[in-house]
């Protein structure tokens, strides 16, 4: 009895960091990054050293937020401007937390048609659940 008590407070808080998780993907990824282009949502949920990393031959190539925000504000200050160009079909495909750490996998689709998927990783800090890094796959 008492063995099923922890377990299912243990699974309570587990839900409890995952939808915590999601919501910051959400609200500053998702929103943030493409559907609204909210900067100021971006630099509420990710940390300030999240860098996208990719392969570049045999080397990690890494895109800093700062630079990824300074894209966006740039993008939507053009005269040519149009956020629905931005915006994307998200879900999400899982998420795992383990005490202080999480990762996510999502599917960016646009049109009925699979752009990304992600795997976003985050961690918990004094204020919350931060965004720390990104890797993808880009469909063709």
């Amino acid at each position: 009895m008492v063995l099923l008590l922890f377990s299912s407070i243990a699974f309570a808080q587990d839900e409890n960091e995952i939808n915590a998780v999601k919501k910051v993907v959400k609200e500053s990824y998702f929103n943030g990054a493409f559907n609204k282009l909210d900067t100021e949502a971006m630099r509420a949920g990710f940390h300030h050293t999240f860098a996208i990393f990719s392969a570049k031959g045999k080397e990690i190539s890494a895109y800093p937020i700062d630079d990824w925000i300074a894209g966006i504000e740039k993008r939507k200050q053009s005269a040519d401007f149009d956020i629905d160009k931005s915006k994307m079909d998200c879900k999400f495909i899982s998420a795992d937390v383990t005490g202080g750490c999480a990762a996510v996998k999502v599917e960016l689709s646009r049109e009925g048609k699979r752009v990304y998927t992600d795997y976003l990783s985050l961690l918990k800090f004094e204020d919350g659940w931060k965004i720390v890094a990104k890797v993808y796959h880009r469909h063709k």
